[in-house]
């Protein structure tokens, strides 16, 4: 369901600060020779040199069912072809609560991460961009954190061997979000803690995105940086391979899907124009890159610098992106590395969301890139 209208658009914020959480010290990120440093080190390594941060240490386990996951649905997308898994869930009909058909992966990759998720021992609610409304983890698995995740982004582009990815948020929470029961019925208890689902992006502790390309590709962030491990196959574990990623301030590259450009407002169309004919601050041509997989899409604008968006318009005036699985996490990465993420009104990071499933506008990329937007947009009024 579309989330509500977007607040009045305010002046363009300059370059945006990080999440509140308070970043940590970070340990030696080369690896030693002959001793690379793995995804399950660095977590431990984090955990010893932020004493102070507790949560460090319990996003250890949650980490450790998270890659389990992603190791398990890259495999999955790997054989989709030759093992019957393209193609639409039960031969199609099968909806999510968005409205969209599912695939057959996109079902079992949520069930997938879903089920790590709960026998993680940490989490207290789970909420999936297939769910309805979020799962509350039975008593005997419980703990204090929420997990936002959407299972397989991109899914549209799997038949196609196109790259697809996972996106995962981890939210701490005070409540003791328990369960007694399975029914549909929820007491008041349980609706609060589920209410508690809906915190802005501010309140991440962690958040990543896992792609499935080429090669595995986990990109994460706890406050203090963003880094990228590569899964190995012959070990099976994440090594890796972009520490402390820092994203240029300016790229050359824009990625929108430029079908909806009739829908767009004058500024984003005179904006895009510009990059195209190279009349923008840099002077400099863009070219256009568009994979239509927001993992795949973000991921390129991580290393490579530039602007991703899909800002709201005529058609769709709050966008297609959902804030709690998608742009919220996405935010946090990018902001992480030197970014900037927004609606074109508000710092991403900072909407409140209204509705699990809210969708809400989103530009995101190399400082000067969106900086540039966000003035033209303050120009107008």
């Amino acid at each position: 369901a579309a989330g509500s209208a977007a607040p009045r658009r305010a002046a363009a914020p300059s370059m945006v600060t990080s999440s509140p959480k308070a970043p940590g010290r970070n340990p030696s990120l080369a690896s030693d020779a002959g001793s690379p440093v793995t995804l399950t080190r660095f977590m431990i390594e984090q955990a010893m040199l932020n004493v102070d941060q507790e949560h460090l240490q319990d996003l250890q386990s949650l980490m450790a069912a998270i890659q389990m996951a992603c190791k398990k649905i890259a495999a999955l997308v790997q054989k989709s072809g030759i093992s019957n898994l393209t193609g639409l869930q039960e031969g199609g009909g099968s909806v999510n609560v968005q409205g969209e058909e599912q695939k057959k992966l996109d079902v079992i990759s949520n069930e997938v991460l879903k089920s790590a998720l709960k026998f993680s021992g940490k989490m207290g609610i789970v909420a999936s961009e297939e769910e309805d409304t979020p799962v509350l983890v039975d008593e005997m698995w419980s703990g204090n954190y929420i997990s936002v995740f959407d299972p397989l982004d991109g899914s549209s582009n799997i038949d196609a061997g196109i790259a697809t990815g996972t996106i995962f948020g981890i939210f701490e929470d005070t409540k003791t979000c328990l369960t007694e029961t399975w029914e549909d019925e929820i007491t008041e208890r349980e609706l609060a803690c589920m209410t508690a689902t809906m915190q802005p992006g501010t309140g991440l502790v962690c958040s990543g995105y896992c792609m499935y390309s080429s090669s595995t590709v986990m990109v994460l962030t706890f406050g203090n940086g963003t880094h990228g491990f590569t899964l190995d196959p012959e070990i099976g574990e994440f090594i890796m391979t972009h520490p402390d990623i820092k994203i240029p301030k300016r790229g050359k590259i824009y990625s929108f899907n430029e079908a909806n450009e009739p829908d767009w407002d004058p500024v984003l169309k005179q904006y895009v124009q510009n990059l195209k004919t190279g009349k923008g601050t840099s002077g400099e041509k863009y070219s256009a890159r568009y994979i239509g997989s927001m993992v795949a899409d973000v991921h390129r604008t991580l290393l490579y610098g530039g602007v991703f968006g899909y800002p709201g318009d005529a058609k769709n005036p709050n966008g297609k992106l959902r804030l709690m699985y998608e742009c919220a996490p996405m935010s946090f990465l990018i902001e992480q590395a030197g970014g900037i993420a927004t609606t074109t009104e508000v710092r991403c990071m900072d909407v409140i969301p209204t509705n699990i499933h809210q969708r809400v506008p989103l530009v995101l990329g190399s400082p000067d890139d969106v900086q540039e937007l966000l003035d033209m947009y303050a120009a107008q009024k």
